[in-house]
């Protein structure tokens, strides 16, 4: 008997009503999910809270609607006045209407496709949604749901237990730059506009994004750049001589490199010291995000000028809360700066996704020591089996070599693998009987098509599969986050699905 449960879908994971993953069983319903079909999205109650729009949020939307008499409007409840007045401006032409009403605040325009899609992709890129837990309590209080959720939450002082986590990580680091946000790409935006600001000041608008990143700080870093010529993509996280040139020819206008450290999907690693020496030569910053291991598996706060992290992962391993960090290296020449600025432009958890986060936190520790030891095994297995074409993890020996340099040990290696078939896709997937859907850095593992479902745009066309093809990206890979289970069982149903 399978030590995984199917799961429906739709199917929120985990359970809980703020769950950030949902459950898509089959290719089928991957595809349907990303084209909108209805037979595939009438079953999806939630999803991750960045792409499909909170129940609750939704419910206070239509609330807002009736009371403020903006009936044929579409209205977007944000975390702040500033995220709605942000967002307003970024619609321009759409003539949005400001919200500030029973101490939410919001945008909402004319029902019309195109804004919407626009409304709805800046959100999701600068993470400016509501939190799910806000418009919950909103509900309670109007006596429009009965309760909220059942969960355990932290009693005493959240911030406090979360930083000293946090501070473990970062030693470095005071409380002053630990700085906790909304969500991780809030965290991304503010950092990034923080810098972004700064440098143009200087003359330095250009920004050079090393390797294939997460879709949405691919998006802020191309689309927010001062003019498009300033996004500069260098592909192979190894070619350090592509970088030199570039920052030889034009490094007086460079504001700053962006990486991640290892990225996703691909779970390469650049030489971060050569890559931050090469950044401080030239009057260039760096932003290093170390999410997809966890920074309790690399050492990455001496290479940059700030660190961006989603605490989604690892550290609310219990897969239900949303929320970010940026972190200040304090040795870094605008540090005073960064953290006055950084934290005028986060937007700040609420107060009850923190105590949630709180009363997880101290499980983030023996999450990673628990998928540390896991993830050799698995890779070890799926290496060795002839329907697997090509594994990719931390040690790799593409970039073994740099992620050893930043591993807090050789056995920190995180919890990612990414791999491709040698069988069809929708036979292996359809089969598996490991939870199926987005995010990782549970205690629960979760495996997707990550390509499909973070860039289906591309993997329908054939310009966006050779797009794909120049950096290396199969459009079937898939994305297995490990999670606390036995190896033994996680291995039995990677087993059976590729008999």
């Amino acid at each position: 008997m399978s030590a995984f449960p199917p799961l429906p879908l739709g199917q929120r994971i985990p359970p809980s009503v703020h769950g950030v993953s949902c459950s898509l069983p089959t290719l089928r319903a991957v595809i349907g999910y990303e084209e909108k079909d209805p037979e595939i999205t009438r079953h999806l109650t939630s999803g991750y809270p960045r792409f499909v729009v909170h129940p609750f949020c939704r419910q206070l939307a239509t609330l807002f609607a009736q009371e403020l008499g903006l009936a044929g409007h579409a209205i977007w409840l944000t975390a702040s006045q500033r995220s709605a007045e942000s967002l307003a401006v970024h619609l321009g032409a759409a003539q949005p209407t400001r919200i500030n009403h029973d101490g939410l605040h919001g945008v909402a325009h004319p029902e019309n496709p195109e804004f919407f899609a626009r409304a709805k992709t800046y959100l999701q890129h600068t993470g400016g949604f509501l939190s799910s837990r806000e418009a919950e309590d909103h509900l309670v209080r109007r006596g429009l749901i009965p309760a909220a959720a059942n969960e355990a939450l932290h009693p005493g002082d959240a911030l406090a237990t979360v930083r000293a986590v946090l501070r473990k990580a970062y030693p470095t680091a005071g409380d002053a730059d630990l700085i906790l946000t909304h969500t991780g790409m809030s965290a991304f935006h503010a950092a990034w506009r923080a810098l972004s600001d700064l440098q143009a000041a200087r003359g330095r608008t250009i920004w050079i994004q090393v390797g294939w990143l997460y879709l949405d700080t691919i998006a802020i870093v191309k689309k927010f750049a001062a003019r498009p010529q300033d996004y500069v993509y260098l592909p192979d996280v190894q070619d350090l001589g592509a970088l030199s040139r570039l920052l030889a020819e034009r490094g007086d206008r460079v504001a700053g490199i962006v990486t991640e450290a290892p990225t996703n999907p691909l779970i390469q690693t650049a030489d971060l010291a050569a890559l931050a020496a090469l950044a401080r030569q030239h009057g260039a910053r760096v932003i290093l995000d170390p999410t997809l291991v966890s920074p309790f598996n690399v050492e990455v706060l001496p290479h940059a000028d700030l660190v961006v992290n989603s605490l989604t992962k690892y550290a609310a391993s219990e897969g239900d809360v949303i929320a970010g960090a940026i972190i200040v290296n304090p040795a870094g020449p605008d540090a005073a700066h960064l953290r006055t600025h950084c934290t005028l432009r986060a937007e700040s958890i609420y107060r009850r996704d923190l105590a949630r986060l709180a009363a997880q936190i101290g499980d983030y520790e023996p999450v990673i020591a628990r998928t540390n030891a896991t993830t050799p095994q698995v890779v070890s297995f799926l290496e060795h089996h002839p329907r697997v074409r090509d594994v990719f993890w931390s040690l790799h020996p593409a970039s073994r070599a740099n992620y050893l340099k930043i591993a807090r040990s050789p056995a920190h290696v995180g919890a990612m693998v990414t791999f491709t078939l040698r069988m069809p896709l929708d036979r292996f997937y359809d089969r598996l009987r490991i939870p199926k859907g987005p995010s990782f850095g549970m205690k629960t593992s979760l495996i997707s098509p990550f390509i499909y479902l973070a860039h289906y745009d591309l993997v329908t066309s054939e310009a966006g599969r050779a797009e794909l093809a120049t950096s290396g990206l199969n459009p079937e890979l898939l994305r297995l986050a490990i999670g606390c289970e036995d190896p033994a069982d996680i291995i039995a149903a990677l087993a059976e699905a590729l008999s």
